[in-house]
């Protein structure tokens, strides 16, 4: 059984790639699972694959699903077309596009094919990940999340020193108390210089 090794390049930065591992017999609709599970992308939206040459021109197009649209030729289901019924050439290109309002586009490069099945795998597998992945929804990504996360955490703990009130431990206000923090600084201070 062959293992084939595809490396998905983002259009805009192809210096941000995913290695998939997959085998010849998957689907199309396997790779396509795989690639937003890698670039951690829902799978909400409309994809399709175009069978590429050398310059990265679209030719055959293999859909999710048939849409609303003109082909200029009848497309194949990702469902229904083995990856390896599709590989002409050793260097074979196709390009994905996910969501076309956004209009997501990765060059997809096979760059390996292996006889070997690893028995430590699950394929199709993200082997390798190289760059921060672009963010599905701009500012709303997963990376903003967890900043708003770190922020509310932020906010609950000043929220928590404004309803002690201006007062510090033992009545002092906050002043003394900045006073205090101050005057065991120095002292420590002088004591590393003994």
């Amino acid at each position: 059984m062959a293992i084939l090794r595809f490396r998905i390049y983002w259009e805009d930065d192809d210096s941000v790639y995913r290695d998939v591992v997959i085998k010849h017999t998957h689907t199309f609709s396997d790779l396509h699972h795989e690639i937003l599970k890698c670039f951690e992308f829902d799978n909400k939206h409309k994809a399709t694959f175009y069978r590429s040459n050398d310059k990265w021109q679209r030719g055959k197009e293999i859909t999710l699903e048939k849409y609303d649209k003109k082909y200029v030729a009848e497309p194949i289901l990702m469902s229904e077309t083995t990856i390896g019924s599709e590989i002409k050439d050793t260097n074979q290109k196709f390009i994905y596009v996910y969501d076309f309002n956004k209009n997501w586009t990765f060059m997809v490069e096979l760059i390996n094919v292996n006889k070997e099945e690893s028995s430590k795998i699950t394929y199709p597998s993200c082997a390798r990940s190289e760059g921060i992945g672009p963010s599905q929804y701009g500012t709303k990504g997963l990376i903003s999340e967890k900043l708003a996360e770190i922020e509310e955490k932020y906010d609950l703990n000043a929220e928590a020193l404004l309803a002690m009130g201006q007062e510090g431990e033992e009545g002092e206000t906050s002043e003394e108390s900045e006073d205090a923090e101050e005057e065991t600084e120095g002292a420590v201070g002088e004591d590393e210089f003994k």
